[in-house]
């Protein structure tokens, strides 16, 4: 974490800088707004800027916006003046800090805006398999790309590398190249000398220098003009940079991170990719599968969802309800995990009772889950109709059977629907997890492969230990 305190450095300002380095914080100081932003224009970037509620906080954050640098304000004053404090939130500030500071005011600031609260979370062997392929190179030099759909979690992963690396201790800079047009893309990656062109009223340090020592992110790297590919391409090869209107090559110390959610290959094949620079970027690949293909990961993900967004709303942690498992389980999450963790942003605001109901979670037009299905069995009488149809099906399927039949047929059902989860079925099932796990080692010494817990994936085996 980066912090910029900007104001007159007083005893109270102080102790607050104190605060923050004891949370971990690498800390830099100037007295002015222009002197932030000119800072900062150097490429010594910051995540989070402490600004005194007396000075310019709309003046900076325009100025600041006029460079394209986009870094979060959280005012501090005083004299814990609330018109002050509401003038500064409304320029543009996301929190206000009364001084003097609280050490757990400081400290909850700070989490906010730390890459902690995106950790990598996931318990599906597919997406497994993945992260033990990420804990093998991100110690390495290597470049590496990571592809998958939107919403898979492809930041989240390149985050992850860059902890887990060698260079964990310097920057971490992210571009996204869809969202800078091309004209500027140039420039924020490279900087540019004062009168480079029309509006470059000062050097601009690019992500390129900012992120020297660390890791620099290119995400969505296949929207990239083919022009600005092949200066990027040397610039991985010779690790230089030309800043645009320079007339001397910069050296830089980077490890390259890029996504894309496009096949490159097939990019290559179109011409709109260089296939030289696919060589360079992907040195090790790492696949993020769809959500709908590690469905081991969507209990655990909305669990943490859920933790997350009651926190941060101020309301208390909700459990979800069988039903809503069940509706998690079904839904195909088109926008994976970015999709899930709204929909559970939702819930946790929409439920009401003891529990988050499948009513809770509905989709971004407000239906619920299941109303798509519903939707389109409209022929057979809708939801009622589909339902019914099931009970009749399951009641014809268990004449004939035993009572130990039937109940082995129960338990082992349940258990898939719990993903695995001992202690979820047998809640469900209204029996100690005791006679649970006795049920399920009788069956594992009949040949019956059991479900892993947490997993979605059938065994051969059971140990009673298992949650």
């Amino acid at each position: 974490m980066r912090l910029l305190v900007v104001g007159r450095l007083s005893g109270q300002l102080a102790a607050a800088v104190k605060m923050a380095m004891a949370h971990g914080a690498k800390v830099q100081h100037v007295e002015r707004t222009d002197q932030a932003t000119e800072q900062l224009r150097r490429g010594q970037g910051a995540d989070l800027l402490m600004v005194d509620y007396n000075l310019d906080i709309a003046g900076l954050i325009a100025a600041n916006d006029a460079e394209r640098i986009h870094v979060p304000v959280v005012a501090c004053g005083v004299d814990n003046d609330p018109v002050k404090a509401a003038a500064a939130i409304r320029a543009g500030a996301k929190e206000f800090i009364p001084l003097p500071p609280e050490a757990d005011l400081i400290a909850a600031v700070l989490s906010a805006v730390a890459d902690d609260e995106r950790p990598l979370i996931s318990a599906d062997p597919s997406m497994q398999a993945v992260v033990k392929l990420a804990d093998q190179v991100a110690r390495s030099e290597a470049s590496i790309l990571i592809t998958g759909e939107s919403g898979v979690g492809k930041e989240v992963m390149a985050r992850y590398l860059h902890v887990n690396s060698k260079r964990a201790e310097r920057p971490f800079i992210s571009v996204n190249c869809a969202a800078i047009p091309d004209n500027l893309l140039e420039s924020e990656l490279f900087g540019h000398e004062k009168g480079a062109f029309t509006g470059a009223v000062a050097r601009r340090i690019g992500k390129f220098e900012e992120a020297d020592g660390g890791t620099l992110l290119l995400d969505e790297i296949s929207e990239m003009d083919a022009r600005l590919q092949a200066k990027l391409l040397r610039a991985i090869q010779e690790r230089i940079i030309d800043r645009v209107g320079g007339t001397k090559p910069v050296p830089v110390n980077i490890r390259i991170i890029a996504t894309s959610n496009r096949d490159l290959a097939k990019a290559v094949a179109e011409g709109t990719f260089r296939e030289d620079l696919l060589y360079r970027l992907n040195v090790v690949n790492l696949r993020l599968p769809a959500l709908r293909e590690r469905p081991g990961d969507v209990a655990v993900l909305a669990d943490h969802f859920v933790k997350k967004y009651a926190a941060a709303n101020g309301v208390p942690v909700r459990p979800l309800s069988v039903d809503a498992r069940r509706a998690l389980a079904a839904h195909r999450w088109p926008g994976n995990v970015r999709e899930l963790e709204n929909a559970m942003h939702r819930a946790v605001l929409l439920a009401v009772g003891p529990e988050i109901d499948a009513e809770a979670i509905r989709l971004p037009d407000g239906q619920p889950l299941m109303g798509a299905v519903a939707g389109t069995d409209a022929g057979q009488g809708g939801l009622a109709a589909r339902a019914a149809q099931t009970a009749d099906a399951v009641s014809r399927a268990s004449v004939g059977q035993t009572v130990a039949q039937m109940e082995k047929t129960l338990i082992l059902d349940t258990l898939t629907h719990c993903l695995g989860n001992r202690t979820h079925a047998a809640n469900i099932l209204g029996i100690s997890i005791r006679t649970l796990r006795n049920k399920l080692n009788e069956y594992a010494d009949e040949g019956t492969s059991i479900i892993a817990p947490q997993t979605g994936i059938a065994t051969g085996g059971y140990s009673s230990s298992a949650a």
